[in-house]
């Protein structure tokens, strides 16, 4: 059964780490592009990373690029993504995705056919 569960939120101050994980079910994990998404309550879901299933190529949008670095342990099919230096801007609620090919641009939410729960990130000033 496909299945995406995140873990790893929490809070913290600005300058700080979290490390997120997102346990994949073993078919979503080896066949499929994985991304981070984040959403603020009143606001359009942002993506934040993406590995390509052949875990060489790894996305990462502007505002965390040089932060947050996303991993992939194949022992387990975990997902994970070290956020360094955090910003109270980075604050809300990650989720995992999951989605077969790249139709549509990596960032575009559409794509994605598998939502993990969420995971809340709190990052005070």
């Amino acid at each position: 059964q496909a299945q995406l569960v995140e873990s790893g939120g929490g809070s913290v101050q600005a300058g700080g780490s979290l490390r997120l994980s997102c346990k994949a079910s073993k078919d979503l994990a080896t066949s499929n592009y994985i991304a981070w998404f984040r959403q603020v309550p009143g606001k359009a879901r942002e993506a934040v990373a993406c590995k390509a299933p052949s875990g060489r190529v790894t996305y990462y949008a502007d505002p965390v690029k040089g932060r947050f670095t996303m991993s992939q342990d194949k022992d387990n099919y975990s997902l994970n993504l070290v956020m360094n230096d955090l910003k109270p801007e980075d604050s809300g609620m990650y989720y995992c995705a999951a989605r077969v090919n790249l139709d549509l641009m990596w960032y575009d939410e559409a794509g994605y056919d598998y939502w993990g729960q969420g995971t809340q990130v709190t990052v005070s000033s």
